[in-house]
């Protein structure tokens, strides 16, 4: 269990300097223990404030994190709980509607048991009203970025903090629907922390206390300074074209190639990723998503590592995309794999919908999308991440309908055929500039494509 920090810690914690400034706080009179009549109702929140030191279970105001201002939302857990009830709802209503009135993001730090049993039903709906308001913020094309704490269940995290854009949690942190005093008696504690949030895709990052102002002030500078488009970058291994089709193959299988990491080092000068479909899973071998910083402006990426993709990389990278297109950032996406996974398992995991996903996201995509193919070219599982128009393919790649060694099993044809059958499919860099499928070839030495 992480350390268990108030409001006033937590905002002191994030905030740069003294720079917090509440907002006023927008409630309406309390009703003699509370809409339901509870008895002692009253009783408890005024041991709460006298506790706590706060009227409420959130404290909303705005300051700068890293030198980009927001509006922050910080649970007192020691406040009934951190729970939700209907003058809670009014406070997180003033704050949302107050960062889309000035256009800033939205930080919810959220501590929370989840809704106000003393308030019945009519705390329960407050979550309706959240979401609502998450849901406008969202469209207002503001970033929100969540950081969950000791403990983050119930409607909170189902609403707060899962369903913002960004999930970052503190270490060690009780995390999930389900709170220590309803979950089954034989469920496993390891499942409700932040760690195994992370590893089932439902948040991004664990961030230690002392790194989280510096962590959130990178996030809200990314997610609040767009690039206008994401140049092409520039190839990074051999620099000669292929003679033959086999050849290009065996240049884009090479281990000696570089691989997406190598290329995203070189393209920002920091970035950050985001990690998980949301779905329960995580696919950190086959795909690496987030934002990046290049020439002081944020570029996001989609980028294939080399492996068969699984469904969740293809699903992180679709909500990669969804998100990039809300905040108005281009996207850089890199293409490099031998295919999509096609075992059983990825079946059972959905592949076919997940692909579906990325070729939608990246149809539907306003902001500009640029695709680098940097290594194989395989069939539709490389095909979803490509950019209709804007797609560019270094020296040692190839693209194709489908491995030869495939389509020569599909064509009945001897082993002995697979080299020829590469040279008929048509697959190197310069092939596919002759036939329209990438608009060109980018040149290592120049730094630019070469048409």
């Amino acid at each position: 269990m992480s350390e268990r920090l108030s409001a006033r810690e937590i905002l002191a914690l994030v905030a740069d300097g003294s720079a917090f400034r509440e907002l006023p706080g927008v409630m309406r009179e309390p009703r003699p223990d509370g809409p339901l009549g509870w008895q002692g109702y009253d009783a408890s929140r005024a041991r709460a404030a006298d506790r706590t030191g706060e009227q409420e279970s959130v404290v909303c105001g705005t300051a700068t994190v890293g030198g980009t201002r927001a509006v922050l939302i910080a649970f007192e857990f020691g406040f009934l709980g951190g729970s939700l009830g209907e003058r809670t709802g009014d406070r997180l209503e003033a704050a949302y509607h107050h960062a889309r009135a000035h256009r800033l993001p939205v930080v919810p730090l959220v501590a929370t048991g989840g809704s106000r049993m003393q308030e019945g039903m009519l705390a329960l709906t407050q979550l309706q009203r959240v979401a609502r308001e998450s849901a406008l913020t969202r469209e207002a094309g503001l970033p929100q970025i969540a950081v969950v704490r000791d403990p983050t269940t119930g409607g909170g995290w189902a609403t707060l903090g899962a369903g913002a854009d960004v999930v970052l949690a503190l270490p060690g942190a009780q995390i999930g629907f389900a709170g220590s005093r309803v979950r089954p008696a034989e469920a496993d504690p390891a499942a409700y922390t932040a760690e195994a949030q992370v590893a089932a895709g439902s948040a991004d990052a664990v961030v230690r206390p002392g790194e989280l102002r510096e962590t959130l002030g990178v996030w809200l500078r990314l997610l609040t300074t767009p690039a206008q488009e994401a140049p092409v970058p520039h190839a990074l291994g051999a620099a000669g074209l292929p003679g033959t089709g086999w050849e290009a193959v065996r240049r884009a299988r090479s281990p000696e190639r570089p691989r997406a990491g190598a290329y995203l080092d070189a393209y920002f000068t920091r970035r950050v990723s985001i990690d998980g479909d949301r779905c329960g899973g995580t696919d950190p071998d086959g795909m690496l998503c987030g934002f990046g910083e290049r020439d002081g402006r944020t570029v996001a990426y989609a980028a294939q590592t080399g492996t068969a993709t699984r469904p969740a990389g293809y699903r992180t990278a679709a909500r990669l995309i969804r998100l990039a297109d809300r905040l108005d950032i281009p996207v850089l996406t890199l293409v490099d794999t031998p295919g999509a996974a096609n075992d059983a398992e990825a079946e059972r995991q959905g592949a076919g919908p997940a692909i579906a996903e990325v070729f939608g996201a990246v149809a539907a995509a306003r902001v500009p999308v640029t695709t680098l193919v940097v290594g194989e070219g395989g069939s539709g599982g490389a095909l979803a991440l490509a950019a209709p128009g804007n797609t560019w393919a270094t020296p040692d790649s190839y693209f194709s309908v489908i491995a030869p060694e495939l389509a020569a099993a599909i064509l009945k044809r001897r082993p002995e055929d697979v080299e020829a059958t590469a040279d008929q499919l048509r697959i190197r860099p310069q092939d596919l500039v002759e036939l329209g499928v990438v608009r060109g070839i980018v040149d290592a030495a120049a730094d630019r494509p070469r048409p």
